[in-house]
């Protein structure tokens, strides 16, 4: 994930608030936005995605809860058959029902071709986990969310001018969640 030292620069130097709110973005917990905004700044992006995974390892049960309440559901995108969207809304009611929160999964590397499938096949195949295990899952994966997102940001921030229109999370098209880019590999249900 490359980043030009630019957009590194503007994240480094954001006003806190403006900073932990372009975090939360990148992953719901209050924690981890404020903990990532209060270290700043950092000398590279890849100082900063080790910041963002190790303030997800240090996550306290309701850190996680917090940032799993604040993930939704996505649809598959227009144009797909309405039977994939009848499977996705039944495969994710039934983990909602079984787990108690949204469905998340990183599918970096798979196109959009193939993302409908392998986020199909993650629910069924974690439908059956222990509710423990898939919480620890469900952690990782949402740490492998919050490091594309929070990637994208600084890009994100490298290709503005003004650096309060890359971090508005009113913001549909630049928000970093997943439901809200076009070329994100990146989904949460």
């Amino acid at each position: 994930m490359q980043s030009s030292p630019h957009g590194l620069s503007r994240f480094n130097t954001l006003p806190a608030a403006e900073a932990e709110r372009a975090l939360l973005t990148c992953c719901g917990s209050l924690h981890w936005s404020r903990r990532l905004a209060a270290h700043r700044p950092y000398p590279d992006l890849g100082a900063l995605l080790a910041a963002a995974d190790e303030a997800v390892y240090d996550f306290a049960p309701a850190d996680l809860d917090e940032a799993l309440s604040r993930e939704t559901l996505r649809l598959p995108p227009h144009g797909s058959y309405s039977v994939a969207h009848t499977a996705l809304d039944a495969a994710h009611s039934a983990y909602e029902s079984r787990f108690g929160h949204a469905f998340v999964i990183c599918l970096d590397g798979y196109g959009p071709d193939e993302a409908l499938d392998q986020l199909l096949a993650g629910i069924r195949s974690r439908l059956g986990n222990d509710p423990e295990e898939e919480r620890v899952l469900s952690w990782d994966e949402l740490r492998r969310l919050a490091r594309g997102r929070l990637a994208r940001l600084v890009r994100s921030l490298d290709a503005r001018t003004e650096p309060q229109e890359a971090i508005d999370p009113q913001e549909p098209a630049d928000s970093g969640r997943p439901d809200s880019a076009s070329d994100s590999p990146y989904v949460a249900v």
